[in-house]
């Protein structure tokens, strides 16, 4: 009975020195980009209110179909982050989830949409000047899964000058192959021209899908600037992405990009992404860390 007692005297403990992390969902900020408001949720650490210290941020994107608050309804990721800073496995850290509609986080070719700049332009200012947000390089991972896993991917291979690291886990990484045989809705809203609607196949293989290629990048950026970036790549093995995930791993191989690849059983479901995500911001958080 002692012993019992002395547990739950320990998780109250715990509670009270700890607590919970700070949910703020819904947020709101006004694109002038994008000439509308965009909502992003936000996961502050417990001691945000009470501390005078500025953290580090990592920016989790979500999926096709998701909105910014899929990472905390379907993610659970406030709880789980909330444990890992608790026993030292992430050290305390704000994550912004924004909501990326169906966009890729990348330009619509045809101007309809041009996601990333308002990302890269609006929405890191303004959650930098909006809270505590360590705004250096060093300071700043990216994180997503599936279509966000794709959008960090890209980013961290676009911008090395901004993120220390990035964690796609069950990335959309397509060939020029699989651009060819895609949807006519895909290609059209992410890489046509407004006049070169439902083209088919190798026709596709225009400058804007050549611009948001990952292997493609990887293909022409330098060792020098893509080893800048720590990357993690995750993937289940029962992924239908898990090809285009091994040929990432290939190329950056090839090309000698540092890097780590993870392979788990699981497929692509949220069962997995909760049980990967913390080993992706424990990696990215080691990348905060002086050595």
């Amino acid at each position: 009975m002692k012993k019992i007692l002395l547990l739950i005297l320990n998780v109250f403990m715990v509670v009270l020195l700890f607590g919970q992390g700070i949910v703020k969902e819904k947020q709101v900020i006004t694109s002038k980009i994008l000439n509308r408001d965009v909502h992003f949720s936000i996961y502050l650490p417990s001691d945000y209110n009470t501390s005078e210290r500025s953290y580090p941020v990592t920016y989790l994107l979500h999926g096709y179909g998701d909105a910014d608050d899929g990472w905390i309804q379907f993610g659970e990721i406030n709880r789980l982050a909330d444990k890992a800073i608790t026993d030292g496995t992430i050290p305390p850290m704000i994550i912004v989830t924004p909501d990326g509609f169906k966009s890729f986080y990348i330009n619509a070719a045809d101007g309809s949409l041009p996601y990333e700049d308002f990302f890269i332009k609006e929405l890191i200012p303004h959650i930098e000047k909006t809270y505590k947000v360590k705004s250096e390089k060093r300071f700043r991972g990216i994180a997503g899964l599936s279509m966000g896993g794709y959008g960090a991917l890209l980013y961290g291979l676009k911008y090395p000058k901004l993120f220390a690291a990035a964690a796609p886990l069950s990335a959309v990484v397509w060939n020029n192959s699989d651009i060819s045989i895609a949807s006519d809705n895909i290609y059209n809203s992410l890489f046509a021209t407004a006049d070169k609607k439902n083209i088919k196949g190798t026709d596709r293989i225009n400058a804007a899908w050549l611009q948001n290629s990952p292997l493609q990048l990887i293909e022409t950026k330098s060792v020098e600037e893509l080893s800048s970036v720590k990357f993690w790549i995750d993937c289940g093995d029962d992924d239908y992405l898990s090809v285009g995930n091994a040929n990432l791993h290939i190329a950056m191989t090839n090309k000698k990009i540092p890097h780590e690849f993870r392979v788990r059983d699981g497929a692509h479901s949220w069962t997995y992404w909760r049980t990967g995500v913390i080993d992706a911001l424990a990696f990215i958080g080691n990348s905060f860390h002086q050595k």
